[in-house]
């Protein structure tokens, strides 16, 4: 792995998806355009590219223990497509014990909690945790982790795992959990960076200190994954939705030196997909 963000391959990797999109029937201004650009950011003398900044993988806990500083104030289009499709789903469900897994800052749970369900919520990351509960102070908040959650058998009607188990290898355990905390006939909502996203863009970079980027490693989790996992620990999927790329471009990050390039690159692409399922006897 590289000890420094590699700028100017993320940016000519970003021009090139655009660029192959519209090769066979796009605008030949754009293509143009691309080839321009590419030509501009290749050049080995090129002012073009902001410096390089040195880059670090980080384990799910260090990672959310940075990331937790600025989570909640950074534009996303990760959750400005998940947030609404969530948002719907939650509106067809009576109020009951709802569980919140990988809660993080608590996003999800002040809306649980505002619809009346009664909240648990569950994060391995002390320090997101600690944010969510300044936000929904009725909730309850017990550390632990999706493969082994700290809830009794069969008691939520609800939960809810948000843009977490791409961080697993292996979702099976996790599903198995959710199966087992949930009553039968109880739902299960899950969300997840979307396959595509995750083999075509990789993980998403932040901020770790001044001068240098971090990321945590994503894992793609196709959609026969997901239902081989449901139907062996006793799922009924109910619906599946792909919400497309809608922006906006991470503020501060290379994408903005490229906007027409990158806008174009992810225009149409599924960004996360969203699962709801049905806990059977």
């Amino acid at each position: 792995m590289a000890d420094r963000a590699r700028v100017r391959e993320l940016m000519l990797g970003v021009e090139g998806l655009a660029l192959m999109r519209s090769a066979i029937d796009g605008n030949d201004d754009f293509i143009a355009a691309r080839i321009e650009e590419i030509s501009k950011i290749a050049a080995p003398d090129t002012a073009a590219i902001p410096p390089e900044e040195a880059l670090s993988e980080l384990d799910v806990a260090t990672g959310y223990r940075v990331w937790s500083e600025n989570y909640d104030s950074l534009p996303n289009f990760f959750l400005t497509a998940e947030e609404p499709v969530v948002d719907g789903l939650l509106a067809g469900l009576p109020p009951g014990r709802a569980l919140d897994a990988a809660c993080g800052t608590g996003r999800h749970t002040t809306g649980l909690v505002a619809r009346g369900h009664e909240v648990i919520g569950v994060d391995q990351s002390p320090e997101m945790m600690r944010r969510a509960k300044t936000k929904a102070p009725s909730a309850e908040f017990r550390i632990g982790d999706l493969e082994r959650l700290p809830v009794t058998d069969h008691t939520v009607d609800l939960a809810v795992c948000a843009l977490a188990l791409s961080h697993l290898r292996d979702i099976g355990p996790a599903i198995g959990e959710f199966r087992r905390v949930l009553r039968p006939g109880g739902r299960l909502i899950v969300t997840e960076v979307h396959p595509m996203m995750v083999l075509l863009q990789g993980p998403a970079l932040f901020c770790h200190k001044p001068g240098e980027l971090a990321f945590i490693r994503y894992h793609a989790h196709l959609a026969s994954e997901y239902l081989a996992a449901f139907a062996e620990h006793g799922f009924a999927v109910r619906s599946c939705h792909e919400p497309l790329f809608a922006g906006p471009l991470a503020p501060g990050g290379y994408e903005e030196l490229i906007p027409e390039a990158a806008n174009a690159a992810w225009a149409g692409l599924p960004v996360v997909v969203v699962w709801e399922a049905e806990a059977i006897e």
